[in-house]
């Protein structure tokens, strides 16, 4: 019971996987020892990939799952299209996100759901620690920071919102209709960004619970600057993206001046300090990154769906390394 409201198998884990069997088991046994897991009603695996590569992994640990575990095979490949199938397998009243490259810590799934009720929030969000442990020394500060999530030190309503990873929903308020995630995202991502900011303009409320931390372990094939660089013009992209969805042209000129200044500003301070040897020129160069993000707003990058599939190997095994030329181009 939290204030009154009986949770017990009240909520839906959902992990979308894509050709990261080891990573996927990774994460199952994660969420197979919650220290709450009796909050579980069951848990979805959805297989993206074309050769469903995920189900031996499945079929394999489903004796250890404390509650129901399917495995869904959702072709073809799309990260709207997985969440979407998660969504309609499953009937708890919450649902819960946990990505394939993610590991929760044990109390994870109990801080965020109780969180989530006691703040009445629609869609609540924890932290996210990056780990990068192959990368050379002098790369890694800045890559597990990229990789990370950082927030307020206390649970709270927040007004920024995250990615979908390690976040739980109200399936009724959140999740409405028979395919919440844009599918026209199923590429380039973001199918998160607006379903949080059609959300927002309906009322909705965003959480934070401070103590349901991920580890989330960043595959060699994106643990790269170029990889992270990459990523940051996305990243950057989404305000302007959401102007032009809004036909909000004085929002997308603003932001546009405003990415000009941050690519020019961050991108010479982060030279100087590349210049003179200091390590502060990569999250710099990923600020001066974000704001270029503004200015091409109209680029499509593929880090999901087909585009995934080209870099990620069909046959499920350990990604060692990528060919520069396999990964997204930037900004091509």
């Amino acid at each position: 019971m939290i204030y009154g409201v009986q949770v017990v198998k009240s909520v839906a884990v959902i992990i979308p996987t894509f050709r990261r069997p080891d990573s996927l088991a990774r994460a199952l046994t994660s969420v197979f020892a919650q220290d709450r897991a009796a909050l579980i009603a069951e848990i979805a695996v959805i297989d993206n990939s074309n050769e469903g590569s995920a189900r031996a992994t499945v079929d394999e640990l489903r004796a250890m799952s404390p509650a129901p575990l399917l495995y869904i095979h959702a072709p073809p490949p799309g990260v709207a299209t997985a969440r979407n199938a998660g969504v309609a397998a499953t009937r708890a009243p919450y649902v819960a996100f946990l990505d394939d490259d993610e590991a929760a810590h044990p109390a994870w799934l109990g801080a965020l759901l109780t969180a989530h009720i006691e703040l009445g929030a629609d869609v609540t969000f924890g932290p996210v620690q990056g780990k990068a442990p192959n990368v050379v020394a002098w790369k890694r500060a800045y890559l597990e920071q990229f990789f990370s999530r950082t927030g307020p030190r206390a649970s709270g309503l927040i007004d920024a919102v995250y990615g979908c990873g390690n976040s739980l929903m109200t399936r009724a308020t959140a999740l409405k209709g028979p395919a919440p995630f844009d599918l026209a995202a199923n590429d380039t991502g973001g199918e998160d960004d607006r379903l949080f900011s059609d959300l927002r303009v309906r009322g909705g409320r965003f959480g934070w619970a401070a103590d349901a931390l991920v580890d989330e372990h960043a595959p060699a094939h994106r643990a790269t600057l170029r990889y992270t660089l990459a990523r940051a013009v996305s990243y950057g992209q989404s305000p302007c993206q959401l102007c032009v969805r809004r036909k909000n042209w004085l929002g997308l000129i603003l932001n546009i001046l405003i990415g000009a200044g941050q690519a020019l500003v961050y991108g010479a301070c982060a030279l100087a300090l590349f210049l003179t040897l200091n390590r502060a020129w990569m999250p710099l160069l990923d600020r001066a990154a974000r704001g270029l993000g503004k200015i091409v707003w109209f680029h499509q990058f593929h880090f999901y769906g087909q585009g995934a599939a080209k870099f990620v190997p069909a046959d499920g095994l350990k990604v060692e390394g990528a060919p520069a030329s396999s990964l997204p181009a930037w900004p091509a």
